[in-house]
């Protein structure tokens, strides 16, 4: 989306979930949000391969239940 797409969006969006923005609220929510779809875009062209997802490191701690 170029920025223009990205105001009208957000600017929808607010409508959709009755958020009260005004004109320049709305600019500065479309700036942000079309600068970090830039870098989101950055860091989907860039080449990972299975091994180098760590997911294998996460260790969730362990439930719990404290209702007994």
């Amino acid at each position: 989306m170029n920025e223009v797409q990205t105001l009208i969006y957000v600017q929808a969006a607010a409508v959709a979930m009755d958020l009260k923005l005004d004109t320049a609220q709305a600019a500065r929510v479309a700036s942000h949000m079309h600068r970090t779809t830039g870098m989101a875009a950055l860091l989907d062209a860039f080449p990972l391969h299975d091994e180098d997802e760590l997911a294998e490191l996460y260790c969730p701690a362990p439930f719990v239940d404290e209702t007994r």
